[in-house]
């Protein structure tokens, strides 16, 4: 399984951060994947879990590495739980464009104005943070992890 692709943003997380520019901030390596802030926060807290190796689906990793991958994914949601008390997250694996595994790990809350019972709007494009903000939420997060 190759580790990394040059062309792939998720692969280029810390090497090559701008080839996220449009949708993520890289905001730290973790065992398994890199997790990234989604910077569209019209569900405050959504994150992207990749797979630190570039495969496509996660049927590609041997089973091991998928458990270490998936406890990856399970950490990051116990985070935002604890940072956000959202009611749900919602977990999306598309990956149609995108050939590198990763998960969107979208909190919804009860109160909110968007798909509250229905499935997240993938790119909305309806709020849009500061750098400032940004960087708050990042640590935000990454203090959750830390506990």
């Amino acid at each position: 399984v190759p580790m990394k692709d040059e062309k792939c943003a998720y692969c280029m997380a810390w090497d090559d951060p701008s080839l996220m520019d449009a949708y993520g901030i890289p905001l730290a390596e973790l065992e398994n994947s890199n997790l990234i802030l989604f910077k569209e926060q019209s569900h405050p807290g959504r994150v992207i879990v990749a797979a630190k190796q570039h495969v496509d689906d996660i049927s590609d990793l041997t089973e091991d590495e998928a458990l270490a991958y998936m406890a990856d994914v399970r950490r990051v949601a116990a985070a935002l739980h604890k940072a956000f008390a959202p009611q749900k997250i919602n977990f999306g694996a598309y990956g149609d464009l995108m050939h590198h595994l990763h998960f969107h790990l979208v909190p919804k809350y009860e109160n909110d104005e968007y798909e509250w019972g229905d499935v997240f709007a993938m790119n909305p494009g309806r709020v849009a943070l500061t750098p400032e903000e940004c960087d708050e939420l990042g640590k935000k997060i990454l203090a959750a992890l830390e506990d």
